[in-house]
């Protein structure tokens, strides 16, 4: 047996973890991951067994404690950090706006966002300015897909009273991988904090935070880690800790003296995690992780993905009604592309009439386009199936 052929062997054997692979050809891992068989599991056991030794009572909470322990080593492990720089949270979103609110913010300071950030963070740095009397603009960066150099264009952007630059480690739009560290090297430079939205970074890309140097990443698990929807995570940088303050307050993240009285907050990450969780999804994320390790290491699933997108990128190029929006090969999972006689709506019918056929992707407002999703797990024939249905599409209009 080739190298080839055994690794393909592999792969098809891996895929059999994950049932939602079964019956379709999923390019939406940068929306949500299938979660493997036994994260499914693990979730319906923890669950089971909190009923059985609880689910409140000395015995039951201190399980709870060695499987938030466990989530949260589990999370660090992949991230290159240690595990006190880890707040438990319950997606993205959450983490950004733990890092957002928990600044101090004073009137005329200023955030800086590109112009491919997620609604959800736009939305809430509008609120913020609102409130505060911040300014908050943006800066082209989608302009810089395939030509420019975004870190120059993010320093000419910059103000005195820039407090805050909030950035996509890989931007859910055009799929492009910012250099996060030269990034933030400027931002360091100029006493600039520097939130990062890991939405499409976290399981995709091979990671090392400590080295990274952003001072806050926030990122989910549901992605292309493929774990449980409801559980995510926010580093926060241990030299910026203390200039950041908890807006949602809860039990977890305080220390309590003897007639538990709050008295301080929690010295690590704790101390922006606010009460109950569904702790049974932090076993099922648990278990995702070891099954991708399993495969293979961060770098080496990482390389297979790039592997895949160039694939698939190769391979629309070659289909004279598509334009893919990169002139070369991805650097991530996102694969994004327009038809070159595009009316209106006509990628929002692609992606249903794809789906119909057992093909799944999505659309992109801004740009217009479909974005595909490749992951380790995806098979070249299911990208050959993919450019089948394009064609199949393209044909019918």
């Amino acid at each position: 047996m080739t190298s080839v052929s055994a690794s393909l062997t592999k792969l098809h054997h891996h895929r059999q973890f994950f049932p939602g692979l079964a019956n379709k050809a999923y390019f939406n891992y940068g929306g949500q991951g299938p979660m493997p068989q036994t994260a499914l599991d693990a979730i319906s056991h923890a669950q089971a067994y909190i009923q059985q030794i609880g689910p409140f009572g000395t015995e039951v909470n201190s399980w709870i404690i060695e499987e938030i322990k466990a989530a949260r080593n589990a999370i660090a492990c992949e991230l290159n950090v240690p595990a006190e720089t880890i707040t438990l949270t319950e997606d993205v979103t959450v983490g950004c706006n733990i890092a957002m609110w928990g600044l101090e913010w004073l009137r005329g300071d200023h955030i800086l966002l590109s112009d491919c950030e997620h609604p959800g963070i736009i939305a809430t740095a509008q609120e913020i300015g609102r409130r505060f009397g911040v300014e908050v603009t943006t800066c082209p960066l989608m302009a810089t897909l395939n030509e420019g150099d975004p870190v120059e264009v993010i320093a000419q952007h910059l103000r005195p009273k820039t407090r805050l630059v909030i950035l996509s480690h890989v931007l859910w739009n055009t799929g492009q991988v910012l250099q996060i560290d030269k990034i933030a090297e400027l931002c360091g430079e100029k006493s600039v904090k520097l939130l990062i939205d890991a939405a499409q970074s976290v399981g995709l890309l091979s990671l090392n935070l400590t080295e990274l140097g952003a001072d806050f990443y926030a990122f989910t698990g549901h992605k292309w880690l493929c774990g449980p929807g409801g559980v995510g995570g926010l580093y926060v940088r241990p030299e910026v800790r203390d200039s950041l303050k908890p807006t949602f307050i809860g039990w977890r993240g305080v220390i309590s003296d003897s007639k538990a009285k709050p008295v301080d907050w929690e010295s690590d990450g704790k101390r922006y995690e606010v009460a109950t969780s569904n702790y049974p999804l932090y076993t099922g994320l648990r278990e995702a992780i070891a099954i991708h390790q399993q495969w293979g290491t961060p770098e080496e699933r990482y390389q297979q993905i790039c592997h895949n997108s160039e694939y698939l990128w190769r391979k629309l190029q070659v289909l004279s009604d598509v334009k893919c929006l990169r002139t070369s090969p991805p650097e991530s999972g996102l694969v994004s592309f327009q038809l070159t006689n595009q009316t209106p709506n006509a990628s929002r019918q692609l992606v249903v009439f794809l789906e119909s056929q057992g093909l799944f992707t999505r659309t992109i407002a801004d740009p217009d386009c479909v974005r595909a999703c490749v992951h380790y797990l995806t098979l070249e024939s299911e990208m050959d199936k993919l450019i089948e249905g394009i064609q199949q599409f393209c044909q019918l209009v």
